[in-house]
């Protein structure tokens, strides 16, 4: 006899499979890779794997292991210098490392806003970013995506301190905040502008430095979101910013007081891939011209990729779970890993295709997506 715990755990998987929704892990080793955030090709580096292997091995401060929470054993100087040269890098005074984007981001807006105060975000903004406002005392309120007149007018009615939260490119859209006109009414409005990075450091800028960089920015964001499991090729993310917040997250942030410290191996990863990005210039104008050829070719088969044109995340919109599924299921069986968004990562209806392309990438292999493409939806 079941217990009730189990036919509740089966009734409600049983649901997500009729929905054409269920969850599995996969291993598609083998396939040509337009999924995955590596856009540079950090991760896949048989070059900076031997430096990071070697750096690790030559400094014999750094343990195997964390030891624990860095409020206990789990700090070092090597992470302390890390942060500082990645508050350097970014043009900011101060950076805190977490050990993924997604508790950076549940660590800041579960921690800081408070009650009477008001958060404006996109709705397009991650997950992690709504799981840290449901922890938070203030009030959430959404503005529709990239709309800096609707921005505007709940900026207007906003009460005590007010924080707008963006993503300088976002990865279930393709698409980017327009973040000069957003940090002028930040400015205006006496809000403080937090952007989440996480996919376009590395890529954008002259040294890969991101996209509030790019725009002459660093010093109208209150706090950015670095994220190093994409372009930078490991794990880990860090929150940059002012002394006074990184020592308010330290006294504050649960799951940074909390968490044990991150991997030694992976701070060395992230000093790397800090060192790798200024000099990636060859991959980053690849990775511009694979972008262009993907277009070029998606247009010719008549798609409208709705998509920005110099981004390296590509959205073929398809409606419907089943449909957009058995899109994904044919390319992976002809050698590609595209991957599936369903609802209800993203509205009912507005089902896609997420198309990663990296520097990597081929032009033979760009072609061969797109008329693939092209021959199951229209046959």
């Amino acid at each position: 006899m079941l217990l009730p715990v189990e036919k509740y755990i089966q009734d409600k998987l049983e649901r997500k499979k009729s929905e054409h929704n269920f969850r599995q892990l996969t291993n598609t080793t083998g396939l040509i890779d337009f999924t995955s955030n590596d856009y540079l090709g950090f991760a896949k580096s048989e070059s900076l794997k031997a430096k990071t292997t070697a750096r690790f091995s030559e400094n014999s401060a750094l343990k195997n292991g964390s030891t624990g929470s860095r409020l206990l054993s789990g700090n070092s100087s090597f992470a302390e210098e890390l942060e500082q040269e990645i508050a350097a890098f970014h043009g900011a005074d101060s950076a805190l490392l977490f050990n993924s984007g997604f508790d950076a981001n549940y660590g800041l807006f579960s921690t800081l806003p408070y009650k009477g105060d008001t958060v404006l975000y996109d709705e397009a903004v991650h997950a992690s970013i709504h799981d840290g406002m449901r922890n938070n005392k203030a009030h959430c309120v959404s503005f529709l995506h990239n709309d800096v007149a609707d921005l505007e007018a709940k900026l207007q009615q906003a009460t005590g301190i007010k924080y707008v939260v963006v993503e300088s490119l976002y990865s279930m859209n393709g698409d980017f905040s327009p973040l000069v006109e957003v940090a002028a009414l930040c400015e205006k409005y006496k809000a403080a502008l937090v952007v989440d990075e996480a996919h376009t450091l590395g890529i954008f800028g002259a040294t890969g430095s991101g996209r509030v960089c790019e725009l002459g920015l660093e010093k109208k964001c209150f706090a950015r979101v670095m994220t190093y499991g994409k372009a930078a090729g490991a794990a880990g993310a860090s929150i940059i910013g002012s002394i006074s917040l990184k020592d308010f997250l330290i006294n504050y942030c649960r799951p940074f007081i909390f968490s044990t410290a991150m991997l030694p191996y992976q701070l060395v990863a992230i000093a790397n891939a800090y060192q790798q990005m200024p000099l990636a210039n060859n991959e980053r104008q690849k990775l511009e011209w694979i972008i262009q050829k993907f277009s070029h070719e998606m247009n010719a088969a008549g798609f409208a990729v709705t998509s920005a044109p110099n981004s390296p995340i590509q959205i073929i919109s398809l409606s419907g779970n089943e449909k957009v599924v058995a899109t994904a299921n044919y390319l992976q069986k002809n050698g590609f890993d595209v991957r599936p968004i369903k609802h209800p990562t993203v509205p009912k209806g507005n089902e896609r295709l997420r198309i990663c392309l990296h520097s990597y990438n081929s032009e033979q292999e760009v072609v061969a997506l797109a008329q693939l493409i092209h021959k199951h939806l229209h046959a």
